[in-house]
């Protein structure tokens, strides 16, 4: 086990099972933004702002923990880089859900079937995420896991420039509905680009313990 590894006890303990419970929220959020798009319900956004919320008090127990001496010196600096890495996740989410709040319905129909297909795979990504961390504290291969994260990224990546070809053929006139779709958009597909930076991120700390 990765906290007997690293000298464990009671701090390392509830550091790992703090963190795991926050890859679960960031989980749980996944799954909140995709019932979103199905929905299209305005006022489900706000599950979102919930969960970042509990995510944010958890981050700080997880690196005030850390800095009563949880984990050896040379370790606690990846612990708390990796947490950081996934609090950007959150905000990208916020992002996503703030942007969908305003955006023109007609224009979301267009695409609705492509960013369920991104909302999907961001939540396999971020279920990967967990099984990924928990190999790590298991000392089991995370290189599967980590190399499947970086195919569903791809996948994002190639659907991403599909959204982009159809929004191209449109006639938008209404510089406030670009803007929001774009920024919709890039915020949608940047999470699969942070889960990617936080798997190849455990995968450096599983190494670095070889």
């Amino acid at each position: 086990m990765l906290e007997k590894l690293l000298g464990g006890g009671k701090l390392e303990k509830k550091v790992l099972d703090t963190t795991k419970k926050y890859l679960q929220i960031l989980r749980s959020a996944m799954e909140c933004l995709k019932n979103v798009f199905l929905t299209e319900n305005i006022e489900e956004t706000y599950c979102i702002d919930a969960l970042e919320r509990e995510a944010d008090s958890l981050r700080r127990e997880i690196i005030s923990i850390i800095y009563e001496g949880a984990f050896l010196p040379y370790i606690r600096p990846n612990i708390c880089n990796f947490i950081e890495i996934t609090e950007k996740a959150f905000d990208a989410l916020k992002t996503c859900a703030f942007e969908f709040r305003y955006l023109n319905k007609d224009l979301f129909q267009k695409i609705k079937e492509d960013v369920l297909r991104i909302a999907n795979i961001n939540l396999d990504m971020s279920e990967i995420l967990i099984k990924a961390f928990s190999a790590l504290i298991e000392k089991n291969n995370i290189r599967e896991k980590n190399l499947a994260i970086r195919i569903y990224e791809k996948r994002v990546d190639e659907i991403k420039l599909d959204i982009a070809d159809k929004i191209r053929k449109w006639e938008i006139t209404n510089f406030w509905d670009g803007k929001n779709i774009s920024e919709f958009i890039e915020a949608l597909t940047k999470i699969s680009d942070i889960i990617e930076d936080a798997s190849d991120y455990l995968y450096i700390i599983d190494l670095s313990l070889k």
